[in-house]
């Protein structure tokens, strides 16, 4: 008999360790595209700005968010400071009607934006997230109800849906908040990843899963969920930039609660104390200004994600 040759074996990499190694490998390709796109960069930059603004927050404010310049009612006096008073070396952008530092209640506003858009899109990813994975996957009578059912929700304006909930509840305090705009905002998230769930199942490896007697749940999480995650990605990021906007318009409208001050507060306060007219535009133009910048990045990078991350818009 000839020499029998003995395979060798290398180590044996964890199933743990593979995904880390390949989802590294991901991240650091999507990272490369993403210091190739401008928009991506533009994105980015805006909102490391204003992550640092809000990390550094008990820094940069001299004052708290709530924390008055003057007692409420005192008598104002040469030596004493009290709202609403102009910009001037000590506020520069001046004092409320109610005696607090504007600029101060404009940087503590950069976090609850963040905190806000951050958790309120993930409540939405997640709830859509797991509507359109079992109904695109599960399909039949289950797909038709849980669409219809979304039908009827897209129906109704989400800005109108979450003003008639926060109307009903009324004082509404920033944990509040962020689940009524999260819970009332799901609706796309499903619809988009059904639509993107239909076009993966029917893929050769979803197949062969289902032909080794994998479980639906086990197909859905390992094999559908991983190669919708960069389409629930992106579009989260667009979803925090419709949260913080939505946010702003509820405290405009007053249905925000009293122990928390965000820009669209700010912005309530002012046009109720007709800034623009009596010579405080700073009062409702700065915390604008920040909601359009804090959006426009938030557009800006969720966009270039999409194109970068959905072959269909990646540019060749």
């Amino acid at each position: 008999m000839g020499a029998t040759e003995v395979a060798t074996k290398g180590p044996t990499v964890s199933p743990l360790r593979a995904s880390i190694t390949v989802a590294y490998r991901r991240f650091m390709n999507v990272w490369t595209q993403v210091r190739r796109s401008k928009m991506a960069l533009a994105g980015l930059g805006i909102l490391v700005f204003f992550m640092a603004i809000a990390v550094l927050a008990p820094v940069l404010a001299p004052y708290g968010p709530l924390q008055r310049v003057v007692p409420l009612g005192q008598t104002c006096t040469a030596n004493i400071d009290c709202g609403p008073s102009p910009p001037s070396p000590g506020h520069i952008l001046g004092v409320s009607y109610y005696g607090d530092d504007i600029y101060s209640q404009v940087i503590w506003g950069t976090q609850v934006s963040f905190i806000v858009g951050v958790l309120s899109a993930l409540i939405a990813s997640v709830v859509g997230t797991a509507v359109g994975l079992v109904s695109g996957y599960i399909g039949g009578w289950v797909d038709e109800v849980i669409m219809r059912f979304n039908d009827i929700i897209l129906s109704i304006p989400w800005l109108v849906l979450m003003i008639v909930v926060a109307a009903i509840i009324g004082n509404i305090e920033l944990f509040g908040m962020t689940l009524i705009i999260g819970l009332t905002g799901w609706s796309i998230t499903a619809r988009v990843i059904r639509a993107q769930v239909l076009s993966v199942k029917e893929r050769m490896f979803v197949e062969r899963a289902r032909m080794i007697g994998s479980s639906s749940f086990h197909i859905m999480v390992r094999h559908i969920f991983p190669n919708a995650f960069p389409l629930i990605f992106a579009n989260t990021i667009l979803t925090i930039a419709v949260s913080i906007l939505s946010e702003a318009v509820l405290a405009f409208l007053g249905l925000s609660g009293l122990n928390y001050m965000s820009w669209g507060k700010i912005i309530e306060e002012a046009n109720g104390q007709k800034a623009m007219i009596n010579g405080m535009p700073l009062w409702m133009i700065v915390p604008g200004l920040c909601i359009v910048i804090l959006v426009l990045g938030f557009y800006l990078f969720g966009y270039a994600l999409d194109e970068i991350l959905n072959p269909r818009l990646r540019r060749r």
